[in-house]
Formats: C-alpha cells, sequence, structure tokens
C-alpha cells in the first residue's frame, strides 16, 4: 500500500460522518483494488488496497448521494450520473475537502494510478483554484463558495457544512 501512514485516519474520519466500513477479504476483481461498496458502506481489504485516497474518493460517492438511495448502493452504482448533484464530479469535489479536512497531500487522493492518466492535470486544475464538482455541492447544500451560493457567510469551500447528502 502506498502511503500507509494515512489509511487509518482516513477510515475512522469516513466512520466519523456516519459512512459504515468494513474491513474484510476482498476478490482480486473489486473496481479498485482493496475497495468495493456493498450496502451503502465501504468494505475494505487493506492487504488489496494500493492507495488510501481510493477509499476518500469511493466514500464520496456515497456522500454526494441522497440518503435514500447512499443506504442501498452497491458497486457500481447504476444510474448514479443521473442523479442530479451526484455525480462524478462531486464524489471528487468531496473527497478534496476531506483531502484538505485531514491534512493529507493531494498526491495520495489523486494518484498516478488513477483517475484514467488524468492525474496531474487534475491537481493543476485544483492548484489553480478550479473544483469540478463544487457548484453540486452546493447546490445541494453541503458546501457554500462564491459564486454558487447567494451568501456564504464565513464558511467557504473546501470546509463543508455537512459531509453527508440528506
Amino acid at each position: 500500500m502506498h502511503h500507509p501512514q494515512h489509511f487509518q485516519p482516513i477510515i475512522d474520519f469516513i466512520q466519523a460522518i456516519g459512512v459504515p466500513v468494513t474491513e474484510q477479504a476482498l476478490p482480486a476483481s473489486t473496481f479498485l483494488p482493496g475497495v468495493a461498496i456493498r450496502g451503502g458502506g465501504l468494505v475494505v481489504d487493506a492487504d488489496k488496497l494500493l492507495w488510501p485516497g481510493d477509499l476518500l474518493h469511493e466514500a464520496g460517492h456515497l456522500a454526494v448521494m441522497p440518503e435514500t438511495l447512499r443506504r442501498c448502493a452497491e458497486d457500481d452504482l447504476p444510474g448514479v450520473n443521473d442523479i442530479e448533484h451526484a455525480g462524478e464530479q462531486e464524489a471528487m469535489a468531496w473527497a478534496y475537502a476531506a483531502a484538505v479536512a485531514l491534512g493529507i497531500p493531494l498526491d495520495v487522493l489523486i494518484h498516478e494510478d488513477g483517475y484514467n492518466g488524468n492525474a496531474s492535470g487534475l491537481l493543476q486544475m485544483y492548484a489553480f483554484g478550479v473544483f469540478p464538482g463544487l457548484r453540486g455541492l452546493c447546490a445541494s447544500g453541503m458546501t457554500a463558495a462564491p459564486g454558487f451560493t447567494s451568501d456564504c457567510g464565513p464558511l467557504r469551500y473546501p470546509q463543508m457544512l455537512r459531509w453527508l447528502r440528506d
């Protein structure tokens, strides 16, 4: 596992916000090595997990889903991109906010083996303050940001108003 020092803090954070995490052996055929989504929670196989940041991204998918759908979410998340403000970009923006909250280096979340070879471009976007998915997080009431929220007050993304969508 790359960056194993971040594994337990990430697990603790995900559980603390209300996403169940179960550690158990998984087959080699999971979408991401060592991670599965089952029954609205994460199943993690620490022996197969390559990047602990992948846990934040997958937790992000669950977090941005409406609660009624999150409870029964499974691996392939069918139709998730048809749910307003619950797509890939919102999951990425959520995971970025979580990484910032945890003080985890961004290359743990957006790593060289992920994002279909676009990791360096994504890291550059985030460095320039371009946050795909931010509009959706604001629209679903999870955070606030100038230009997306009429009155954001003192809280601004990547700070979150809440970590789970209602």
